[in-house]
């Protein structure tokens, strides 16, 4: 993935409604990416849909995923939505949040990340990436803005380790969650190995207190668009007021150096940050442990399994 950018489009976005969102997208876009070309692109899009059990809000907005395959239709492109959710199926969760039916009658693929090929990451460890992410023209990034009880945030970055395919995210938690820093460490080397591509905020209505499943519903009233995942994730946590230094997400971006990860160096060709600032967005003071302990982990990989098997979520 090209990181080089520092340009991140951010614009007001106070709704869901279809013909505003339209805009902003055609906004944002032109704005920072208005050189690539798309016709006949294979577009994969890539939500947050861990799932909706407690609700839509954990999710990116189906209007807002909706809206997004739209706009790249309407481009002639070729696109499919993918990810590989906590629990369920990315079919089940997309027909829970109330777009599957229209992504289908669009013509929209919609792929729960099966094939999965090995990859190694600059670490030297191997990840199980899925193949839909990997063979891709673009890989779009739809993350949804939510505060994290174990990363204090979860934005761009954090969306990209749907990527790992299955029971890999659990996992992950497991082996690499029991020492400080060495899970954000792996989780930030996984865009180094994925395509180039674009992230598009839905920031919207984000989530705060706690998440990534049980939150508050917060209206930011904003998205934002950029080739770069670090710089969206930085120019974020502006707006929302938290230091990059308390998100260990961004602190492992910053140690390794990623451009993007100082907020001087970003460049804003529509609105900037202070226009888009809120108050009142909380996130958790006290942090919870990354490593799942064992039980949890076999208790939500049955879970898992068994909804998977059955279809529902």
């Amino acid at each position: 993935m090209d990181l080089q950018s520092k340009s991140v489009a951010l614009a007001r976005c106070g709704s869901y409604d279809a013909p505003l969102l339209a805009e902003r997208l055609d906004a944002v876009w032109s704005a920072c990416a208005a050189q690539l070309q798309l016709r006949s692109a294979k577009i994969l899009l890539k939500p947050n849909l861990i799932s909706a059990r407690s609700g839509p809000l954990a999710c990116t907005d189906g209007k807002f995923i909706l809206a997004a395959a739209e706009w790249f239709l309407d481009r002639g492109c070729v696109v499919t939505v993918g990810d590989s959710p906590a629990f369920g199926t990315a079919q089940s969760v997309l027909h829970r949040i109330g777009c599957l039916e229209s992504l289908r009658k669009r013509g929209v693929v919609v792929t729960n990340f099966k094939n999965v090929r090995m990859v190694s990451l600059p670490s030297g460890i191997r990840a199980g990436l899925a193949a839909d992410a990997l063979d891709c023209d673009l890989l779009v990034n739809l993350p949804k803005v939510k505060a994290h009880a174990q990363l204090r945030v979860s934005g761009a970055v954090k969306n990209f380790f749907g990527c790992l395919a299955g029971m890999r995210k659990p996992l992950w938690h497991m082996v690499h969650g029991g020492r400080a820093g060495v899970f954000e460490f792996h989780l930030v080397e996984l865009l180094s190995v994925l395509p180039n591509g674009m992230t598009i905020v839905d920031g919207i209505v984000g989530m705060d207190r706690t998440g990534p499943l049980r939150g508050r519903g917060f209206a930011l009233g904003m998205t934002a668009c950029s080739a770069n995942p670090v710089a969206v994730d930085r120019a974020v946590l502006d707006i929302i007021g938290v230091s990059p230094q308390v998100s260990p997400l961004m602190a492992a971006c910053m140690r390794a150096g990623l451009p993007g990860s100082r907020f001087d160096d970003l460049d804003f060709p529509l609105r900037t940050p202070r226009d888009l600032r809120v108050q009142g967005f909380e996130v958790p003071q006290q942090l919870a442990p990354i490593r799942f302990s064992f039980f949890r982990f076999l208790r939500g990989s049955c879970r898992r399994i068994l909804q998977q098997n059955d279809g529902s979520d």
